[in-house]
């Protein structure tokens, strides 16, 4: 079940529906609203299928892709092929990532921002760290 203050965000977009999938960098699941996910899938679908690389990217990063709806209580089915690849248990975090949510094992996910804490200076200083023009 979604928590009420993330439906209420997502109220504009519940009625297109979502789509989940694998995360590409950890084990957790995303959920796209319909609308992030086909303008994600524009930019997939740019890709030259002739390319074995890009075939093969393709095939990995729709894999185990669920086109769901919530139930009128906020509820979500999460596959158990999903459950499996995040190692979900009883105790679940939704994060919000930019336009989607990160579903979690709450265990991977505190133990991926522990992870991330002796890192996080350097990666936002990368990252952020950067003039809008790309000069550091």
């Amino acid at each position: 079940m979604l928590p009420s203050a993330f439906k209420k965000q997502l109220s504009s977009v519940m009625q297109d529906g979502f789509v989940l999938k694998r995360a590409v960098f950890q084990s957790c699941l995303e959920l796209y609203p319909m609308s992030e996910w086909e303008t994600l899938m524009q930019k997939v679908n740019k890709l030259n299928r002739f390319k074995k690389k890009n075939n093969d990217f393709i095939r990995r990063f729709t894999a185990g892709v669920k086109f769901i709806e919530l139930d009128a209580s906020g509820r979500l089915l999460v596959a158990k092929d999903l459950i499996a690849f995040a190692g979900m248990s009883k105790n679940i975090v939704v994060s919000s990532v930019g336009n989607i949510l990160e579903i979690w094992d709450k265990e991977n996910y505190e133990k991926a921002i522990d992870d991330a804490v002796v890192d996080f200076a350097d990666l936002a200083e990368e990252v952020m760290g950067q003039d809008e023009d790309g000069i550091s």
